[in-house]
């Protein structure tokens, strides 16, 4: 039984070490410069092509979902009378 405890621990020190054998290089300069720069786009836009299909996606959805639900409490507000 401690045998599995100490292979645990061994492996979960390995796991989380100081030295890591690939270093992440910090973006986080580059993109403050990217984020910040005054050239009339929102903040929200900046990211490229990709930013702005999500937002138009997002866009569309929140509309249909709004034109959905004012269709149904149309519906309701006035039911079909039944002969």
């Amino acid at each position: 039984m401690n045998r599995g405890v100490f292979a645990l621990q061994q492996v979960a020190r390995r796991t989380f070490c100081g030295s890591a054998r690939r270093q992440v290089k910090n973006r986080v300069p580059e993109n403050q410069k990217r984020f910040q720069m005054d050239d009339g786009l929102p903040v929200h836009l900046k990211g490229g092509t990709w930013d702005g299909l999500l937002y138009r996606t997002t866009m569309t959805l929140s509309m249909l979902g709004a034109g959905y639900v004012v269709y149904v409490l149309w519906k309701i507000s006035f039911p079909q009378k039944k002969d």
